[in-house]
């Protein structure tokens, strides 16, 4: 039965909240948020999303406000769990689990990366900032802020402003603001660790910190302090949990691989002379069926081919089996399942009725879900009070190790690039005729192929899984002063660099390959090669090898494709051509920022005193991405790497001077008006003006009602501007031109409809323009009693001139709106503008509750609170002239999921010295991706008839409790997931990358029921 998310949200409300209903009770603040309720006044700050001196209790901005012990209470213990835990946050592919397996495009600078993502408006779009100031972006990606690098021993609070914040901070705040505010007047030791080992006993997460201070600002005018800490992430695998499972063919997934541990057989044409050793044909004979003609009407057949001939058909069919054949599945052998992770290949969910007798192989299964990563990070901070005046000097630094370990690589035989093939030798012989012997009994018709090499397709179990391991570092330093100017004006100056600089290398699972990848290559080598698949000299040679790399173990035959085991033999040559250790890539990122600013007092108004600042912005940026040595055409080539090459950039600069101005006008007692404009001056884009209004109404101490307008801008990224330029050939002759063609129209003989085979461009845009956004938010903020607030924020953000890429299906749809982004010669086609683009428009919208409340009972406090957003609209466009389309609770292959429904809300009770707690983290359900051919047929439930067409919402229960000991010892028990909850079955499977599975790690905590235990000790 399919639950409403509201209904859900307010039946989990009445239940936390039917506490705070005892008639005999007094109700009291608990919570972590600006909007709860205080005893007492608080004491007027800066807070995020305003230059002025406010109230946060009070503050008409939507702030939720997180503690150290909120944290605890969730067993929080990374800046990465905290971003996931957030309801406001998106289910975008910002987290290391998401990360984790293959990935294309801009995904592929994320190696250790984990971002924020307010309000799913994406990682570019959302501003962190440490103590009210930007720091560096990843260096490998140039953009999105890695929230590892955050010290978070040192951290007091976390504001999270949940509303565009453009007009204070400039480009990036579309979604949002999250600042980390770090402990300002410590003094005394602390020191704490934490341990979260799950029920298997796999995946442990640890963490060490400590925190010195001296110096008590107030008492002796200064204060100097520090704090250190290292944090572990050990890995989880896929194989390691049930759940990861990419073969359930009823359920509507399966995997579309035929290279398996045990080697899939196929046909394949010969090479050319001195390319391989396949010149003279192969055992499952050629792949093309005409010598000249078009199949299936050759003029003339080729005898080489096997598909014809009545001893190449699968058993039971009259189909040949030119779609690969696994000794695994022949009649009466052990099976695809009798190697682990194997299945027998869907030949009906992929539509290839030739691989019925292939097999397939759960790349799921060797995917991390988990990313390994070390983090070590530390805090200086110093402050000296100069009569009414405060200097500061802080500094900041990180150092993360993290590897990115997915799928083993899959060697598949072709005649050109990779001309790879099993040879009858002595070395090979018994194998060699194992194979045969079993093929040649359930198709005859390769028995006059007999001795020929065996072309494959085949997982390198051996060869180990791929891993790029990547190191970043960061640093930052700040110093500024403030205080008083005259009577109730005050002055902040400040200034700091940062920078994060991040290289990745190859581990394992990668070898040279011993051949050229293609003509080009050889060219460029200077060794006389002009052929790709030509012998390459260059590469290391293992001992025994007929020639270089890893084609040269194949060809030899000291590499067996039909054995997930290997010799000791070919264990030593792996290592002998393995390219690990080899630089993948690295990036730099610095900033150095510089500001002023003024506030204080105007004139008095019935409503109180009219407050102003005022501010100066100075910025500069820079960035620069290093490709590497080995990824050039001139290097011998290391097979299946994803070298970014093409992506290289020398430093590129730009700055951005900035003003702004603030205004807060207390109308009358009851209503407060708040203004705010700046202007940013960007290098290369020119000059935006962005102005924010907010309104604050309070008729009553109990219930407020506040709103808010204001508009935005995002800047493109370096890499959208600046990333290299790559032509790539169309594959295949189905694309005919829609402007000669009828729309939709297939390659037929109809005039102009004639098959096009044009190349086309994609990566940076020197053309490229800044997103622009509009957003305005209504809400109302209740307060019955001093220790009890509710609040609804209704917000709608729209962003045009959205910064992103086309595909050419979409360009061809709407050819008449991109005349600039087609080349024709002679009028046909031949070039394609794919490069990334201002696209289109995104509206988003969506309702924020909040509430917490406490009651003093059986002799101690209990107390409740619940954060949900739920989400109204979610859409894209690509032209204005076209309609929307539904990206709400709709599962996507990449970007945010826009999960309808999401909340956390938990239970707590405490007296004297102890504290339990009993959450909830829910997620909500969404529409299922279907598989191609997975939903085909007259009957739906006869051919997947465990399909279901919604994935189903997540939800766990989590439980800690703390005791203080002696007043300086504080002990933290948990439990998180307390029944073990699986994540829902989901079909993430990308045929296109072999990336995917069973889950979404965009919703779910793959480490299933685990114990955490934190300790801390202060003096």
């Amino acid at each position: 039965m399919r639950k409403n998310p509201l209904a859900v949200a307010l039946v989990t409300g009445t239940a936390l909240f039917t506490i705070a209903g005892l008639p005999t009770a007094a109700l009291a603040q608990s919570g972590s948020s600006a909007e709860s309720a205080d005893e007492g006044e608080s004491k007027a700050i800066i807070v995020t999303g305003s230059r002025i001196k406010q109230d946060p209790a009070k503050s008409a901005l939507p702030l939720e406000i997180v503690t150290p012990d909120d944290l605890s209470r969730e067993s929080i213990s990374s800046p990465e769990q905290f971003i996931s835990y957030l309801a406001a946050n998106g289910n975008g592919a910002d987290n290391l689990a998401s990360n984790s397996d293959v990935v294309t495009g801009a995904a592929r600078g994320t190696n250790g990366l984990s971002s924020a993502n307010l309000r799913g408006q994406g990682a570019s779009s959302t501003l962190v900032l440490l103590n009210g100031r930007r720091v560096a972006a990843h260096g490998l990606s140039g953009s999105a802020v890695d929230v590892n690098q955050i010290p978070f021993a040192a951290i007091e609070r976390i504001e999270v402003l949940k509303d565009g914040a453009s007009a204070i901070y400039g480009t990036d705040a579309i979604g949002g603001v999250i600042n980390y505010i770090t402990k300002k007047n410590f003094t005394g030791v602390s020191a704490s660790g934490f341990v979260d080992i799950t029920e298997a006993g796999d995946a442990p997460i640890y963490r060490l910190s400590g925190t010195v201070g001296y110096g008590k600002l107030d008492e002796q005018g200064f204060n100097i302090m520090g704090a250190v800490s290292k944090s572990w992430n050990g890995a989880l695998f896929g194989k390691d949990r049930d759940f990861v499972n990419g073969n359930q063919p009823t359920r509507g997934l399966s995997i579309d691989t035929r290279g398996a541990p045990i080697a899939t057989v196929f046909p394949i044409n010969p090479t050319a002379a001195g390319i391989g050793i396949t010149q003279g044909g192969t055992l499952f004979g050629s792949a093309s069926q005409c010598t000249t003609g078009t199949a299936p009407n050759c003029t003339v057949f080729n005898p080489a081919f096997l598909g014809n001939a009545p001893g190449f058909v699968i058993p039971g069919t009259t189909t040949a089996a030119t779609g690969g054949v696994n000794i695994l599945d022949l009649p009466g052998a052990a099976g695809c399942g009798s190697m682990d992770g194997g299945m027998p290949y869907d030949q009906v969910l992929w539509n290839t009725p030739g691989a019925a007798l292939a097999c397939a192989w759960d790349t799921g299964r060797a995917a991390t879900l988990q990313q390994p990563i070390d983090t070590l990070t530390w805090y200086g901070r110093a402050t000296a009070r100069l009569g009414e005046h405060e200097l500061y000097a802080e500094v900041t630094g990180s150092k993360a190790h993290s590897s990115k370990i997915f799928s083993n690589n899959q060697y598949s035989s072709n005649n050109t690039s990779m001309p790879i093939a099993y040879p009858l030798n002595s070395l090979t012989a018994s194998t060699y005729n194992s194979v045969y012997n079993q093929l040649v009994a359930v198709l005859p018709g390769i028995a006059v192929n007999y001795g020929k090499p065996i072309m494959f397709r085949w997982r390198c179990d051996a060869c180990g899984p791929r891993q790029y391991e990547t190191d970043t570092k960061t640093f930052r330093a700040a110093m500024g002063i403030e205080g008083p100017i005259a009577d109730k004006w005050e002055y902040r100056v400040g200034g700091s660099y940062a920078t994060s600089q991040a290289t990745s290398v190859l581990g394992s699972g990668y070898h040279y390959r011993g051949v050229f990848a293609s003509n080009a290559a050889a060219v460029a080598s200077g060794t006389g090669a002009t052929l790709a698949g030509q012998v390459d000299t260059r590469a290391p040679t293992a001992p025994g090898a007929s020639a270089p790399g890893i084609v040269g173990l194949f060809n030899s035959g000291i590499l067996n494709p039909f054995s997930i085991i290997q010799t000791p033999q070919a264990m030593a040559a792996l290592d002998a051509v393995s390219a690990k250790g080899t630089k993948l890539y690295g990036g730099k990122y610095e900033i150095w920022q510089a500001d002023a600013s003024v506030s204080g007092d105007l004139f008095e108004l019935p409503g109180g005193t009219v407050k102003i600042a005022v501010g100066v912005d100075y910025r500069r940026e820079s960035y620069k991405f290093d490709g590497s040595a080995a990824g050039a055409l001139s290097s011998p080539d290391i097979f299946n790497v994803a070298f970014d090459n093409v992506n290289q950039l020398s430093k590129v600069t730009r700055e951005v001077k900035a003003a702004y101005a603030e205004v807060l006008v207390p109308v009358i007692d009851t209503f407060e008006l708040t203004g705010a404009i700046r202007i940013d001056d960007y290098s290369g884009f020119g000059s935006t003006v962005n102005p924010k209004f907010t309104a604050k109404f309070q008729p009553f101490d109990w219930i407020m009602a506040r709103a808010s307008y204001g508009t935005g801008f995002r800047v493109p990224t370096f890499n959208q501007i600046f990333n290299g330029v790559t032509r790539s050939p169309n594959p295949g002759s189905s694309l005919t031109d829609p402007t000669t063609c009828p729309a939709g129209g297939t390659v037929n003989v109809t005039p102009g409809c004639a098959a096009i085979t044009p190349e086309s461009d994609s990566g940076g845009n020197l053309n490229l323009g800044p997103e622009t956004s509009e957003q305005y938010s209504a809400g109302i903020v209740l307060r019955p009693t001093s220790r009890i607030t509710l609040s609804a924020d209704y917000w709608n953000i729209a962003v045009d001139n959205v910064i992103g890429s086309i595909t050419i299906p979409q360009l061809f749809a709407n050819i008449a709106s991109f005349p600039e982004r087609i080349t024709r010669t002679n009028g046909v086609i031949t070039l394609i503008d794919l490069r990334t683009g201002n696209f289109g428009s995104r509206r988003t919208s969506g309702i924020d509750f909040m509430a917490r409340a406490s009651v003093d009972a059986l002799q101690g406090t209990f107390s409740a609170g619940f954060d949900g957003t739920l989400l109204l609209t979610k859409k894209e466009k690509l032209l204005p002239n076209l309609a929307y389309t539904n990206l709400r609770g709709v599962f996507s292959l990449s970007g945010d999921l826009g999960l309808k429904w999401k909340h956390n809300a938990y239970i707590g009770y405490s007296k004297d010295d102890f504290t339990v707690t009993f959450s909830q983290i829910y997620r909500g359900g969404y529409q299922n991706f279907g598989l191609p051919n997975s939903l085909t047929g007259p009957n739906l439930s006869a051919n997947r008839p465990d399909y279901n067409a919604r994935v189903k919402p997540y939800h766990i229960y989590n439980m800690s409790m703390s005791q203080m000991i002696a007043e300086r010892f504080k002990i933290t028990l948990g439990v998180k997931n307390i029944f073990n909850t699986d994540p829902p079955f989901a079909i993430t499977y990308d045929s296109n990358t072999g990336s995917g599975s069973s889950w979404e790690p965009r919703v779910a905590d793959p480490r299933g029921r685990s114990f955490t235990l934190q300790a801390e000790v202060k003096f």
